[in-house]
Formats: structure tokens, C-alpha cells, sequence
């Protein structure tokens, strides 16, 4: 291939790749399509654009539809926003269907919204149209002990000046289940809050429990109330059982006490035995020593026998005798 057939494919290609990068940096197409639209943009804009690595037609698009709207949106907010990570799309979304719906919604808090991580159009929508938040089952027992168990609906919307900072929706969930507990737990029995229901919702509605938080409460309603358990009978029923443990539990340990005592005493009773016993045994030994000594004489034992011998006789007259006075009463 000679020289005069490699120059005009040059020349073909680099001008190939020139028009490439000119309509890439620069999209032609985009901004005819803003012109037409009524939207004036420079052409140095765009160039800027490409070179921030921001997506034109993210920009314009959503500047053309800001603009359709009636709404003043520059593109330098539009491209600060979206350098900063927020979804400019939503954020002029949310702008349009606020002004339509005649909610106040400036630029500058729908983009601290949406950069908070929420939902800045579902915030203007649930401002629009409340939400229903239903509660799971809440127990309490009342004062005569009679478990209640009740479900509440409660009707928020968004309140836009303190989405950046405020509570969510488990908030308000916690909030109102600590509001019916204390509502069942001041009545004096279960049948007031059977016959009155109105009642829970009025007093936790009374509390302001949507402070500090993202949303407004605008009513309480009680879905579902139920009867569970006795729990004071049955903490009454646990509490006699306890105290009858104790009181077992005492009673055999004084059992225990009276019987090492009894024992204690036979073993004494045992030691005094042996003791007189083996007194007894050395009676007869000093009597003979004595004897062998000549300190006792035969009389004096024969005297010592005959007294010795005058008690016992004593003794079981005595005995005799009483036995018989026993044996006359019985008759």
C-alpha cells in the first residue's frame, strides 16, 4: 500500500475519532433537546459537565422537568447535588409533587432530606396521604389482675421539618405500646377498659408521643381488645406455693434440730449410765479395802447391809402401794 492510499484513511480515521470525543464532551443532541424545550444551557456547561464526570443527561433532564413544572432549579444545585451522592431525580420529584400538592418544600430541605438516607418523595406522598402504622399485640393487667391485650392503629403523616433528625416509624410504635400498657395498668379492673376503649386512645393520644419524631400523629385508634390470663391470681397462687415451701423447709429443719437434740440427750443419758455403773463396780472394791484396813468394821457392814436392805423394802411398798391407788381410780 503505497503513501498516497495511508494518508487519506489517516486522515478519515483521526477525523472519525475527533467528531467521537467532540459529540462525547460535547452532546450536540442534548442540548438541542433543552433549547427546544426551553431550556437555555451554554455549551461550555456540558463540556464541564464531562469533564466532573456528571451525566448530562441527568442534569438536563431533570432541569427540563423542573422547569416544565414551574419550579427555578439552577444546574449548579443540580450538579452539587449530585456530586454529594443524592439522587437529583427524586429530589425534583419530590419538589414538583410538593408545590402541586401546596406543601412547602424549599431546595435546600429536600436535598438534606434525601442526603439524610430518606425517602424525600415517600415523605411528600405520606404527607399527602397518611399512613395506617398497626401495632402487634400489647399486654398489661390491670389492677384486679386481669390480663388485657390490645392491637392500636395509628394514622401518621410526615411532618417535613423534622424528617433530617427525627424518630421513625418503631418510635412511634414504642411510644404508643408504652401508652397503652400504663392506660390498662391504671385501671381499676378489666371491665373499664372492656366497656370503654376510647379510653386507651384518648389518654395516649394526650401524650404528645410524635415529639422528636418524623412523623404527626393525627389519631389512635384501638383495633382489637382481648382477655388473657388471671396473672394475679396466678402470681397469688405462685406466692402461696412459695411461702408453703418455706414453711416446709422450716418446719423440717426444726424436726431436724428436735432430733439431733433427742439423740444428744440419749447419748448423754448413755455416758451418765456408764458412769454410774462404773461408780456402782468400785463400791464393792473400797468396801473390801476398807475392811482389809481395818477403817470399817463387820458390824458397821452388817448395819450398812440392813439399811441397804430397809430402803429397798421401803421402796417397793411404795411402789405397791401406788400401784394400787392407780388400779382403784381406774375403778
Amino acid at each position: 500500500m503505497d503513501t498516497s492510499t495511508i494518508i487519506p484513511i489517516l486522515i478519515i480515521v483521526v477525523g472519525l475519532i475527533f467528531l467521537a470525543s467532540f459529540f462525547y464532551f460535547i452532546p450536540v443532541g442534548l442540548w438541542i433537546t433543552a433549547f427546544s424545550a426551553g431550556v437555555r444551557i451554554p455549551i461550555t456547561t456540558l463540556f464541564g459537565m464531562r469533564l466532573r464526570k456528571v451525566p448530562p443527561s441527568v442534569i438536563v433532564g431533570s432541569k427540563i422537568t423542573a422547569a416544565k413544572a414551574g419550579l427555578n432549579v439552577e444546574f449548579n444545585q443540580l450538579e452539587s447535588h449530585f456530586l454529594a451522592g443524592g439522587n437529583v431525580q427524586k429530589v425534583v420529584t419530590a419538589l414538583i409533587s410538593a408545590d402541586k400538592a401546596g406543601i412547602q418544600l424549599p431546595w435546600e430541605r429536600a436535598t438534606a432530606i434525601d442526603l439524610a438516607g430518606r425517602d424525600v418523595l415517600d415523605a411528600v406522598k405520606l404527607s399527602v396521604n397518611p399512613r395506617v402504622i398497626e401495632t402487634p399485640p400489647v399486654s398489661a393487667m390491670a389492677k384486679n389482675g386481669i390480663q388485657v391485650r390490645a392491637i392500636a392503629k395509628v394514622t401518621v403523616r410526615a411532618n417535613i421539618e423534622r424528617l433530617v433528625g427525627g424518630a421513625g416509624e418503631s418510635t412511634i410504635i414504642a411510644r404508643v405500646g408504652e401508652g397503652i400498657v400504663s392506660t390498662i395498668g391504671s385501671s381499676d379492673t378489666h371491665n373499664v377498659v372492656l366497656e370503654n376503649p376510647d379510653r386507651i386512645s384518648q389518654t395516649v393520644l394526650t401524650k404528645g408521643l410524635d415529639a422528636g419524631t418524623a412523623f404527626e400523629i393525627l389519631s389512635i385508634d384501638i383495633a382489637d381488645v382481648d382477655i388473657g390470663e388471671n396473672i394475679g391470681a396466678k402470681l397469688a397462687s405462685d406466692q402461696a406455693e412459695a411461702d408453703l415451701s418455706v414453711a416446709r423447709a422450716k418446719a423440717e429443719e426444726r424436726r431436724a434440730a428436735a432430733v439431733a437434740y433427742e439423740q444428744e440427750m440419749k447419748a448423754r443419758v448413755h455416758e451418765m449410765r456408764a458412769k454410774v455403773v462404773e461408780a456402782e463396780a468400785q463400791v464393792p472394791l473400797a468396801m473390801a479395802e476398807a475392811l482389809r484396813e481395818g477403817n470399817l468394821g463387820v458390824m458397821d457392814y452388817y448395819n450398812l447391809k440392813n439399811i441397804q436392805a430397809d430402803t429397798t423394802m421401803r421402796e417397793s411398798i411404795s411402789q405397791t402401794g401406788t400401784g394400787r391407788q392407780g388400779e382403784g381410780e381406774k375403778k
